[in-house]
């Protein structure tokens, strides 16, 4: 496995959104990488989510808008890599605000890229979705299948794809990432993603409910996503360029997520106790499912951490306080937060 010695001293990077769900698990992951580190974000989550390495002496932090060209270039200064993260980052907060929606995801995309190579970025990692599939009914859905996005968020993250591979260009090396549903615990942390919703309600609760049980849904522990693009910075640029990559780390029904989240919750020595189960018909038979074994085959990388993991690290921060109110408060909601800000 290449590893970031390899190439040489760590560089300066810039993620956009760096103070967001993956952002909060990704900038201390490279601090002590050593790594310089600048975020670009508007903190609509809280400006605390970053306080554990705020006082880092090699992180700058640049609250600003990804749509404003001013915000762009101060926070591009002096780095030669960027991880563009920032998005509204599912299909409810968009459909919230379709505009804005497409005003962040799609229309400030190619200006962040041109942005990025005036200011001399030589590699830029975009963060896709493994949604831009769409319904497939191939039992491995692997990068060469065509992508039918299903809705706009989905619809503008396949269109930001064309967009990176047309920027390309020697000296101006791109990757892009399609990730599955991340889960796990973060010090900004979401519970509007599966995983998490279920541990939560299961905590607090004492009740799981599922709605169908049988639709597939790939996951990713959060902290492998973190390691996976630390390691794609540091990877040799023939590796990389030009490439898509699915990453998750199984494909699991939501009746298994459900069952494993009961299980893990139930055998807990503070929040233990019978859950109840409960599962509803649903018309939403949507199902997804990814192969990220050419992830493997090329670049050697392996997710470790698994659902279980995931539902253990988050039983973990409600213990010791650092999640608390769960239910109420919208900060740890997409939707709510955004309806708090007036933003839909």
């Amino acid at each position: 496995m290449t590893t970031i010695e390899a190439q040489g001293a760590p560089g300066h990077v810039l993620i956009t959104g760096g103070a967001g769900y993956v952002g909060c698990a990704l900038v201390p992951r490279l601090l002590d990488g050593g790594y310089t580190v600048t975020v670009l974000d508007l903190y609509l989550f809280g400006h605390d989510v970053l306080d554990a390495v705020a006082d880092h002496p090699r992180l700058i932090q640049v609250r600003g808008d990804l749509r404003h060209p001013a915000a762009v270039e101060k926070a591009l200064a002096g780095c030669d890599s960027v991880v563009h993260l920032a998005c509204m980052s599912n299909d409810p907060s968009f459909e919230l605000d379709p505009a804005l929606g497409k005003s962040i995801n799609y229309d400030a995309f190619r200006p962040l890229v041109q942005a990025a190579k005036r200011a001399g970025v030589k590699r830029f990692v975009y963060a896709s979705s493994s949604s831009v599939y769409g319904i497939k009914d191939d039992l491995e859905v692997t990068e060469d299948l065509p992508l039918e996005p299903l809705t706009d968020y989905s619809r503008f993250k396949a269109m930001c794809e064309v967009i990176l591979d047309e920027e390309r260009e020697p000296g101006f090396v791109t990757l892009t990432i399609r990730p599955a549903t991340v889960c796990g615990y973060s010090s900004r942390q979401r519970l509007d993603v599966i995983v998490n919703i279920l541990t939560n309600h299961a905590i607090i609760n004492k009740k799981i409910k599922v709605f169908g049980g049988n639709q597939l849904r790939p996951n990713i522990h959060i902290d492998d996503m973190a390691r996976l693009y630390e390691t794609v910075l540091a990877l040799p640029e023939e590796m990389i360029d030009g490439e898509v990559f699915n990453a998750g780390y199984h494909n699991a029904s939501v009746m298994e997520i459900a069952e494993t989240v009961k299980r893990v919750v139930e055998r807990d020595n503070v929040y233990g106790g019978d859950i109840e189960f409960e599962v509803v018909p649903t018309d939403d038979e949507r199902s997804y499912k990814v192969s990220s074994e050419k992830l493997h085959a090329r670049l050697g990388f392996e997710a470790e951490g698994t659902i279980e993991d995931a539902v253990r690290d988050l039983l973990a921060a409600f213990k010791d306080g650092r999640l608390k109110n769960t239910m109420d408060d919208p900060s740890y909601f997409n939707i709510r937060t955004m309806q708090e800000r007036g933003l839909g």
